[in-house]
């Protein structure tokens, strides 16, 4: 009896671990103990040991894929036995497994030995001798050879139109819940088009929210069937977008279908560089439509080969009969001299999903990253990716475009030194790829835009500045941020200090860590400090929570101002992180600014700005010399209030508190 590998908890707050590796392929002896997979998580990167010995039948995930925690990821049994379970109570598995992309080329050797020796090469004679054998109901195998799997036969009959006619016997993609307060969501770029093959959690698009930016998964493999929302269109939560069904549903028609596939791998030689513009075009254009059914068949047999290559040997000494291995090598001499030397870049790394051994050592780079790459000009075998496995992120894309700039503009810094005069005039300049443009507004900007409006109009709003001396810190954190960064694995900034001086400040001044109800004539006063932090991101503006941010210590502030900074600029926030905050810290001095005016983040009375650290000279008082001129590090804090409920005054105790704790320095690190 076959025996499941399951995903187990690798730790109390992992949830979920992604296959980066696996290190056996379907046919393979495994002893007990001995690792099967890689898996990494959040947490910690680890292998997962086979429960039993025997030979691994079935893999469940492919490498690259998400899963929850107790998911299964593979089957390990008897030699054999993965015949018995195609033909028995997993009569339906046949049809689930020829949609998936690579795993049914390494599966389908197998199940072919079960089947009297069936050829490989003509899967569609499999599935329509498999649910036959096992299925009660008495349906003629005619039936079943029409449509390819029972299962669809009376919607493939009921839908025969074309591409899009399949769309009946599909599985919806609808808009998840993406928060609790997030009601609709805008579809803001398809990574696919109809008639592309899709995997399991493959991203089909985008969506902006209110609260996040996200890419919407499919929830089974096979074909784009139909796209039910466009670009730019605003949905609610629930909502129909695609229709994802089998890969054989589009181009089914009639008795003569099952040889169909057959004849379109051999006839696509000419057309084999097509595959990697399909990946290309699959970065969010749309796909020729020009070229009918072409993209498709070509995508068909890259995915097969490619999984041929990598799992051949184990399923080739399953198989009896000698012509399953021989269909499914066919492409492939056709298939690698052709595209390999033409692009060895992105386009062969976007199909190796499961096959690691593309041409950029493997790596996985999802449609969003090639089309920013693409976008920047980035060659995306250049770089070392720095996501798991080696996965090429957009964080890596981005940082390679900015370097790129740097270095166009480095030669350009000797002249001014050889002729001051002419300084200004030497200086290159690169124009912005936006200037004589006019592009909508991406669905974030409108909220942005629309909320610092309606807060300007909510409340009576003004802003205090004060001056502070953070001497006394600069030199703790430049004593400790050796020790600290190698204790808690972040570097130490300014920043948690002045979350924390601010934080202990509103503990004595509740009138700031509050909220307004006009229409109820009612203030409440909060018993515990959300703080939320303004990120910049390429997109605008976000502002992650860190919840009972007074609990805190220096610490525990930076890892988490880190952490969640990270993962809004990478788009992995949580919709619910981004709410609940009850007063807001927005760091101006980022770029150099020495203090601005912030706007309230509503429904909160308070917003506190941090300008620029700068050195400079200032008076002080000494206690030997008297008053004296010394070199300082100091900075701006500018406080915005609510003037509804918050005086001058009540803002001026407060930020000397702030400005007290600063500089007194008694923090421990």
């Amino acid at each position: 009896m076959a025996t499941s590998v399951t995903l187990p908890a690798l730790g109390e707050s992992v949830t979920e671990g992604t296959v980066t590796r696996w290190l056996k392929q379907p046919g393979d002896q495994v002893a007990v103990d001995e690792p099967l997979l890689e898996v990494s998580t959040d947490k910690v990167d680890t292998e997962i040991p086979s429960p039993i010995a025997g030979t691994l039948l079935e893999i469940k995930v492919q490498e690259d894929e998400t899963v929850e925690v107790g998911a299964e990821l593979c089957t390990v049994g008897d030699e054999g036995e993965s015949a018995g379970s195609s033909d028995g109570g997993g009569q339906e598995s046949a049809p689930s497994e020829e949609q998936q992309e690579e795993q049914s080329a390494a599966e389908a050797p197998a199940a072919a030995a079960s089947s009297d020796g069936e050829d490989e090469g003509d899967r569609k004679t499999e599935t329509e001798t498999n649910p036959p054998a096992a299925h009660t109901d008495g349906a003629p195998p005619a039936q079943e050879t029409q449509t390819g799997s029972a299962d669809t036969a009376p919607e493939a009959a009921a839908s025969e139109a074309g591409t899009s006619g399949g769309s009946g016997s599909g599985t919806s993609v609808t808009l998840p819940a993406l928060g609790e307060s997030v009601t609709e969501g805008t579809v803001t770029r398809w990574l696919k088009q109809v008639g592309d093959d899709v995997a399991v959690d493959e991203p089909l698009l985008e969506v902006s929210t209110d609260k996040v930016d996200t890419e919407i998964p499919s929830p089974v493999a096979g074909k784009l069937l139909e796209i039910k929302v466009q670009e730019d269109e605003t949905v609610e939560v629930g909502a129909e977008l695609a229709v994802v069904g089998s890969g054989e549903a589009a181009p089914s028609g009639g008795g003569e279908a099952a040889p169909a596939p057959e004849a379109a791998a051999p006839s696509e030689p000419e057309a084999e560089p097509e595959p990697t513009e399909d990946e290309a075009s699959s970065d969010g254009a749309a796909t020729a439509s020009s070229q009918g059914e072409a993209i498709p068949a070509a995508a068909q047999v890259q995915p097969d080969a490619g999984a041929e290559s990598s799992g051949e040997s184990a399923p080739a000494a399953q198989a009896e009969s000698t012509p399953a291995p021989a269909a499914a090598p066919t492409p492939t001499p056709a298939q690698s001299p052709t595209p390999a030397p033409a692009s060895a870049g992105p386009g062969v790394t976007g199909q190796a999903r499961a096959g690691d051994g593309g041409g950029d050592g493997g790596a996985y780079v999802t449609p969003l990253v090639r089309k920013m790459a693409a976008e920047h000009n980035v060659d995306l075998a250049s770089l070392t990716g720095t996501g798991v496995g080696g996965r090429i992120r957009k964080q890596d894309v981005l940082d390679a475009a900015k370097a790129a700039q740097e270095k166009a503009a480095a030669p350009a810094a000797p002249a001014p030194a050889a002729a001051p005069a002419a300084a200004s005039g030497a200086a290159p300049v690169t124009p912005s790829p936006l200037r004589g443009r006019t592009e909508p507004m991406s669905r974030l900007r409108k909220v942005i835009a629309k909320r610092m409006v309606e807060s300007l109009q909510t409340s009576a709003q003004l802003t205090t500045v004060v001056e502070v001396d953070v001497t006394p810190i600069a030199r703790l954190r430049n004593a400790a941020k050796e020790d600290f960064a190698a204790r808690e694995g972040v570097k130490l900034s300014f920043m948690p200090f002045f979350a924390k001086a601010a934080i202990d400040a509103l503990k004595e001044h509740p009138s700031l860590n509050a909220t307004l109800d006009t229409e109820k004539g009612e203030v409440t006063f909060f018993d515990h400090e959300n703080v939320a932090i303004a990120v910049d991101t390429e997109k605008g503006l976000l502002t992650p929570v860190i919840k009972d941010a007074g609990d805190l210590s220096i610490a525990g502030l930076a890892r988490k101002i880190a952490d969640i900074a990270e993962r809004t600029r990478s788009n992995k926030i949580g919709p619910d992180e981004l709410a609940g905050g009850t007063f807001t810290i927005t760091n101006t001095g980022s770029r150099g600014a020495l203090f601005d005016t912030p706007i309230i983040n509503q429904p909160q009375v308070a917003i506190l700005g941090t300008g620029a650290v700068v050195k400079r000279p200032v008076v002080i008082d000494d206690a030997n010399l008297g008053e004296t001129i010394a070199v300082r590090n100091m900075v701006y804090l500018a406080l915005t209030y609510d003037h509804r409920l918050v005086d001058g005054a009540d803002a001026a105790r407060f930020l000397s508190d702030v400005k007290a704790r600063l500089e007194a320095g008694q923090f421990e690190v």
